[in-house]
């Protein structure tokens, strides 16, 4: 991600924490199958975390639990919602910060699982993002994404999107995006050295373009 999306991220962000999830029981589903791949003891780093919402939820379940995103002021707003949580328990594992895959990969720690939701089409380089996550991941791993995947979108739509999206950006109203397909995103992440051992859709409704993968780092 450049500085670019940076100061985009942080400009929406106070309108994007306030916005409601759009499919309330697809993610649902979704943190509760991450749950289930969560061993005891899990070290969890989540890319692109946003404003927290899947880290405050998801947190519990981990030994510790780092939320990173690039954007300090979604950060701002994650520390806060941390500080205002019920479960005092979470700060004991949850930490928040601003950061990368990339700057991550420079430090020495590495973690059981990392998680990346709508954030692989917003990482730029996704060849270098998908090494950096390898590189962050203890051997055998798994990093878990659920990423839309606007290659899949309707036919009839896609020129629009396409042409829409580069315009959007030259305002400042959008950032970097790469247009995936569900078999282009597997190849990659395949082509970095993980082996995909599952994928899955999470929404009842149809024309869903955002599958769930999980993928495991070589032992």
């Amino acid at each position: 991600m450049s500085e670019k999306d940076r100061r985009f991220w942080d400009k929406a962000a106070r309108k994007y924490a306030a916005s409601a999830i759009a499919d309330e029981e697809a993610f649902a589903r979704t943190l509760t199958r991450v749950r289930e791949l969560t061993p005891p003891g899990a070290r969890v780093l989540e890319l692109g975390c946003g404003t927290g919402t899947a880290a405050l939820r998801l947190a519990d379940a981990a030994e510790s639990y780092l939320g990173t995103d690039i954007s300090g002021e979604m950060i701002a707003i994650a520390k806060e919602k941390l500080a205002d949580a019920e479960n005092r328990d979470l700060a004991l594992r949850l930490r928040f910060r601003a950061a990368t895959a990339e700057t991550l990969a420079e430090e020495p720690d590495c973690y059981d699982i990392i998680l990346g939701f709508n954030y692989i089409h917003l990482a730029g380089d996704l060849p270098g993002a998908l090494a950096h996550i390898r590189a962050l991941l203890a051997p055998g791993g798994l990093f878990i994404s659920k990423t839309p995947c606007i290659g899949e979108v309707n036919p009839l739509l896609r020129p629009l999107i396409h042409l829409a999206i580069p315009v959007m950006q030259l305002f400042g109203k959008a950032p970097s995006v790469t247009s995936l397909t569900a078999a282009s995103l597997e190849d990659a992440i395949r082509a970095a050295g993980f082996s995909i051992e599952e994928t899955a859709y999470h929404s009842v409704k149809k024309n869903d373009w955002r599958p769930f993968i999980v993928a495991r780092a070589p032992q």
